[in-house]
């Protein structure tokens, strides 16, 4: 069964909510640059800032290439944890928006800018160039990518990001696996349900590769969950203190009796999310 199948129940709770948990949506994963699932493999020397983790599988291959700021978390219990708010977050960040706008068989790098919305591609989605997220519209809101299928790069492309806030968001919500192309230069979070695959000099600045059920493959890239002071690795690209677009900081939080219902109502999922909640607090 899927990690994230058994999330499926909190839907009601996410969508009568929203306002409570649109800037938290990837809890304890937040910690983590990569995060796979079945494995993370690594070629060459690869920079990360932020943890590296995997359940429930348990390889990381050639982690001494791996130049780290941070923690390898190797089927352990905050690697599970990871894994599972990661699934809650790309269950809700799935479901369906009436005010979405299709941009199924459009190469984003033909768009030039986009500001803040929810965005949906009916099957994969291809960028091809260079794309613009400008947060100038709404410097606290979010970019949301429904992809259905795969997310693919042509090598050399880009993304850039103006104008964010500290409760910024950019999450790229992947029905099937994620290819960076060599030497992109990406943002925000990618949660694939299957793999991800960064190849040779790909970086992800800033945001976060996360595999719901496949493996994270890398070659040689830089990835940072957190863009404030050494975050940025030199590339001098800020998140405006959003760590990794993640969208955390001023999360409204569910008063107690809310809690209640979810765990009575919903057994594991709710423990999960109110973990996440406590800990986004900490």
């Amino acid at each position: 069964m899927r990690p994230w199948a058994f999330a499926a129940p909190c839907l009601l709770i996410l969508c009568a909510s929203a306002s409570a948990f649109a800037a938290d949506r990837l809890g304890t994963a937040s910690d983590y640059a990569v995060l796979g699932a079945m494995g993370v493999s690594n070629t060459g020397i690869t920079t990360i800032h932020g943890d590296v983790g995997v359940y429930p599988g348990s390889s990381i291959t050639d982690a001494g290439e791996i130049i780290l700021t941070g923690a390898f978390h190797q089927t352990d219990a905050d690697a599970q944890q990871a894994q599972i708010d990661a699934a809650l977050g790309y269950v809700a960040l799935a479901v369906p928006q009436a005010l979405a706008i299709d941009l199924s068989g459009v190469d984003l790098g033909t768009l030039g800018v986009l500001n803040p919305g929810i965005y949906s591609f009916a099957s994969s989605a291809q960028l091809t160039g260079a794309l613009t997220l400008d947060f100038g519209a709404n410097p606290l809101g979010e970019f949301i990518f429904q992809i259905g299928s795969t997310l693919t790069t042509a090598s050399g492309s880009s993304i850039s990001v103006l104008n964010g806030g500290a409760t910024s968001g950019i999450f790229w919500q992947v029905g099937s696996s994620a290819t960076l192309g060599t030497s992109t230069l990406f943002a925000g979070n990618i949660l694939a349900d299957q793999s991800i695959t960064l190849t040779t000099g790909a970086k992800i600045l800033c945001g976060r590769a996360i595999a719901l059920n496949g493996a994270v493959t890398m070659d040689g890239n830089t990835v940072s969950a957190d863009c404030a002071g050494d975050g940025a690795l030199g590339s001098g690209r800020s998140d405006f203190g959003s760590r990794g677009y993640a969208g955390i900081e001023g999360t409204a939080v569910p008063e107690p009796a809310a809690w209640a219902l979810m765990i009575s109502g919903f057994g594991l999922s709710g423990v999960a999310l109110r973990r996440r909640r406590v800990l986004a607090q900490a």
